[in-house]
């Protein structure tokens, strides 16, 4: 008897990111209910129907890539205030638009806009740090895009009352349940924009209620300098005593930490989400990725945001970061492909908590894939995939983008969003914003 099946992928090369590490050729693979069932010979297809049948001839088939930090709804401020310090940056330019410009609309808008960016870039997942928390989901839901969001809490004022940020998480969290590809973590922006006691009870709150936290760290020397003298200990040990590790963290930047703090997080549930282009942009320095290794310090890619990188390019996140970290430690096979691969693929799961259900191709994971076109000059010949993918091939090969087993991006083409609409409206917004800054 014939098994049907919502959506069979055949052919390609399969590059599985499993524990095995195996690359598959002349497979098909089998999808329903969202879901991978199975990855089989080619030679058994006449057994199996579906719905839809996807030609993989000619592609890398890969498992979607995952974004560890961004900031969906600065999209907008893309290439907005570039060449200067990250304090100058947000301090004269950044901070005091999105004072001016920031609602609901904006944001709703500029996340459609980031998400399918996104997408075409073969990102499934991004954890999001932002505002207005619930149009970010609501806009990557109608992308067809998972998102981790967390509204960044900054301390605007003396006497603020804690219990509200413990209840606008309880509502984040309530309204996230409404949308299958959503979830959200506690986001206490950085220990520069929270006082300790504020930041003890968000500890708090995050080992009540098991939640998630993302936050910036470690970024500059200057936040590690202001740490030492104000506390008399580097950012992470700080964190720590006051009760952080106690829960799931996800450190983004970590670009200043000592070999002790690595080997701190290596021994917690917490991570960290790399941003290399952004920390060169700004001239903020370059993560610790020897000592991170050294102690199995759990880290995965992040994107950063536009206004700061500035594209969502994960790919070109690891080209760069792989070639740089060689040149730093004067060793050719430091983090060699296959092993940056992963970090935005399986070791980003796992590094994330979500290994159970993405990061790589394999009956029981989400039917998160992407089909990588390689029939082009700049990808031709293929000796070795994961070096095509992060040497050699650029994120607009991606050619179709599954997410929870529907097609996000079919033939270089959105699905679920109408590209020219989302052009038009960011010209509406720059026009906006240049004559927020008389220009």
């Amino acid at each position: 008897m014939t098994e049907h099946y919502d959506h069979i992928i055949k052919g390609g090369t399969i590059v599985t990111m499993d524990d095995s590490m195996r690359v598959l050729q002349d497979h098909f693979i089998l999808i329903r209910d969202a879901k991978i069932l199975g990855i089989l010979p080619l030679a058994e297809l006449s057994k199996y129907k579906a719905e839809e049948l996807t030609d993989a001839s000619g592609c890398l088939v890969i498992p979607a890539m995952i974004n560890a930090h961004s900031h969906l709804p600065m999209t907008y401020f893309r290439g907005l205030a570039d060449d200067l310090p990250l304090d100058k940056w947000l301090g004269e330019y950044i901070w005091p638009l999105e004072a001016k410009l920031i609602d609901e609309d904006f944001v709703y808008h500029a996340s459609l806009h980031g998400a399918g960016e996104m997408l075409k870039n073969g990102i499934s997942l991004t954890f999001d740090m932002y505002f207005h928390s619930e149009k970010i989901v609501e806009a990557c839901s109608q992308a067809g895009m998972r998102v981790n969001v967390s509204s960044a809490v900054i301390e605007r004022e003396e006497g603020m009352d804690y219990r509200l940020f413990e209840r606008d998480m309880l509502l984040l969290e309530e309204f996230c349940q409404a949308y299958p590809l959503a979830d959200c973590s506690l986001a206490p922006h950085a220990i520069y924009t929270c006082s300790e006691k504020l930041l003890k009870t968000l500890a708090g709150y995050a080992a009540k209620h098991d939640w998630r936290i993302h936050m910036h760290l470690s970024e500059t020397r200057a936040e590690l300098e202001n740490c030492l003298a104000q506390h008399g200990k580097r950012p992470l040990d700080y964190l720590a005593d006051i009760g952080f590790l106690d829960s799931r963290c996800l450190f983004a930047h970590g670009v200043w930490l000592s070999p002790k703090e690595c080997e701190l997080l290596g021994k917690s549930r917490s991570a960290i989400a790399i941003c290399t282009d952004s920390n060169l942009k700004l001239a903020s320095g370059f993560a610790p990725l020897k000592d991170m290794l050294e102690h199995q310090t759990a880290f995965a890619f992040g994107s950063d945001g536009v206004a700061s990188n500035n594209n969502l390019d994960l790919l070109e996140e690891l080209s760069t970061t792989a070639k740089l970290h060689k040149a730093l430690n004067s060793d050719p096979a430091f983090l060699p492909a296959r092993e940056a691969f992963a970090h935005v693929t399986s070791a980003a799961a796992e590094a994330l908590g979500l290994d159970h259900l993405l990061g790589s191709l394999e009956p029981g994971k989400a039917a998160d894939i992407c089909l990588v076109e390689q029939r082009n000059l700049q990808s031709s010949p293929c000796y070795n995939p994961y070096s095509q993918l992060v040497y050699a091939m650029g994120s607009h090969q991606m050619r179709d983008v599954m997410v929870a087993g529907a097609w996000a991006v079919k033939d270089y083409q959105l699905c679920n969003l109408d590209e020219s609409t989302l052009l038009e409206q960011a010209e509406f917004y720059k026009q906006r914003i240049l004559k927020e800054i008389g220009k």
